[in-house]
């Protein structure tokens, strides 16, 4: 992950500026298959890119090294001492 941090951070700002979709705030005339408005449909494919994108940050950036060092710290709930 360190040397793909950038990636990350510049996936995340492309999110964020398109986040702001400004070209549609006038548009409210042009609707995608027949009932929806244009901005409406942008925000749900921004929502499912967005939920993508998270997820492969998830997948790929998570700190599997870390989380496997806690597991064998752990100690069953048993054996353990107040």
């Amino acid at each position: 992950m360190k040397n793909n941090g950038w990636i990350v951070w510049l996936g995340t700002l492309a999110l964020l500026l398109l986040h702001q979709d400004f070209w549609f705030w006038d548009n409210y005339e042009t609707e995608v298959f027949g009932f929806m408005p244009i901005g409406l449909a942008y925000h749900a494919g921004f929502s499912i890119v967005a939920a993508l994108w998270w997820g492969a940050v998830m997948s790929f950036a998570w700190p599997h090294h870390l989380e496997a060092l806690a597991e064998e710290q752990e100690e069953p709930i048993s054996t353990q001492r107040p």
